[in-house]
């Protein structure tokens, strides 16, 4: 297949432009003391505040609330969000949006939170048929018509980076696969980034989370060109996430170097201050470089195996259901793209691995992808990932469903340095099942 990366050359017919969406943000500890404020400048005077049941009662949704009550906002508590959302959850939260008539959201939460959040927010604001506004070819993929009510968006995991994307990512029943929705009228207006609320958050997702931050970077990093993107919309129309530009490889760039420096460290020791805090920001850049330049392959393949999964668990989730956490299959299928996609743009994948701490000294070009690979492969055994989707439960005989779960991502498989066909799917999930 041929590849399609060679920095940002001119060619003929291309767009020399690219847009980037971001919400205003405060980065720094007491933040979420600061929601209020926020909330009263953006007009609002009713608000939905979006959480879980296991944030319900804590600390953070306290500050939170006791902060817009102070600036005379009205709040009403939504807690039924659920880790790794799905359709029917998404469609519970916008029922509740709708019926509550709300002039604002807030979210004090990880991904799936904040994910929710938006969704609600989206289809209370501009109602539609469920399927009208989820990415194509698995839904309608139609352009969001309006503005949506103001959001202010408050992480408490480090590595999603939703509370800086347009997009919301769930799972939908009916094909066994993640897909989402996106559209820049999704970025949360205000984020409210508080490094210290990752002081309580267990080893596990520390590092699932964290993968998924230096997920996103890589494949920000390592994505198609702007100028050689598939979608030749311009202007307004412009896609959100527009292949590999000057600035989000800037950002990308100072993740993968945070998370090369800080991810084992922040996972193995909760009272590491530095590590925890600088993970936080290494998420939300990797968040802001992602939402530019879009994600491809290890995501586009994660959505199949979160959604297939049979029986999984991991400690510091919820118990009673089977879960895989995004950032790890995310992390699962990494070292298997790098291989693939390395001979397409050696010197970026050379790039990502001396950020993430790789000696790449002598390397030549034919050793990019192996490098990259083996520095993550490295870190996934430091934090005690599993050793690939063999772990999981899968084996040769699941690689046609995987494919047919990933065939669909066209979002983000379209936007690899290298055009992929289904084989290449299944031999990307085959050289996934172990690594070590």
């Amino acid at each position: 297949m041929p590849c399609c990366h060679a920095d940002f050359a001119a060619v003929e017919g291309s767009d020399r432009g690219f847009t980037v969406g971001m919400p205003t943000f405060t980065f720094g500890p007491g933040v979420l003391a600061e929601a209020g404020d926020n909330a009263r400048e953006l007009g609002m005077k009713r608000v939905a505040l979006f959480t879980d049941a296991r944030l319900r009662s804590g600390a953070y949704v306290a500050t939170v609330q006791a902060s817009l009550a102070a600036a005379g906002v009205d709040v009403t508590v939504y807690s039924e969000c659920v880790i790794e959302p799905t359709d029917a959850s998404f469609q519970d939260a916008a029922r509740f949006a709708a019926d509550g008539q709300f002039d604002g959201y807030v979210s004090v939460g990880g991904g799936s939170v904040i994910d929710t959040c938006k969704a609600a927010n989206l289809y209370a604001s501009q109602p539609a048929e469920f399927m009208t506004y989820v990415n194509a070819p698995i839904g309608a993929g139609q352009k969001v018509p309006g503005p949506v009510k103001p959001h202010i968006a408050c992480p408490t995991t480090s590595g999603t980076g939703s509370e800086t994307t347009g997009i919301a990512i769930f799972a939908l029943r009916s094909i066994n696969a993640k897909t989402g929705i996106i559209s820049r009228r999704l970025i949360p207006d205000i984020a409210l980034v508080d490094p210290t609320v990752t002081a309580t958050l267990p080893k596990n997702a520390v590092a699932a989370t964290g993968f998924d931050c230096m997920s996103h970077a890589l494949e920000s990093l390592t994505a198609r060109p702007y100028v050689r993107r598939l979608n030749p919309a311009k202007g307004i129309s412009r896609p959100v996430s527009q292949g590999a530009n000057p600035f989000s490889d800037m950002l990308a760039t100072e993740a993968l170097k945070g998370v090369g420096t800080f991810l084992v460290r922040a996972v193995n020791d909760a009272a590491d201050t530095e590590a925890r805090t600088e993970m936080m920001y290494a998420a939300m850049l990797a968040g802001i470089a992602f939402n530019a330049a879009g994600c491809h392959l290890p995501h586009g393949l994660s959505y199949a195996v979160s959604a297939q999964t049979k029986t999984w668990h991991v400690d510091g989730y919820p118990e009673g259901k089977t879960l895989v956490p995004h950032g790890m299959a995310v992390v699962l299928n990494n070292p298997s793209v790098w291989r693939f996609t390395g001979p397409c743009c050696p010197e970026r994948h050379l790039h990502g691995a001396r950020c993430l701490g790789a000696d790449t000294r002598g390397a030549a070009n034919g050793d990019a992808g192996e490098v990259l690979a083996l520095r993550v492969i490295e870190l996934m055994r430091a934090t005690a990932m599993p050793n690939g989707l063999t772990a999981l439960g899968f084996d040769l005989s699941h690689l046609d469903a995987l494919a047919t779960g990933a065939e669909p991502q066209y979002r983000v498989i379209r936007n690899a340095p290298k055009d992929v066909g289904r084989d290449d799917l299944k031999s990307l999930f085959r050289t996934a099942l172990s690594y070590w």
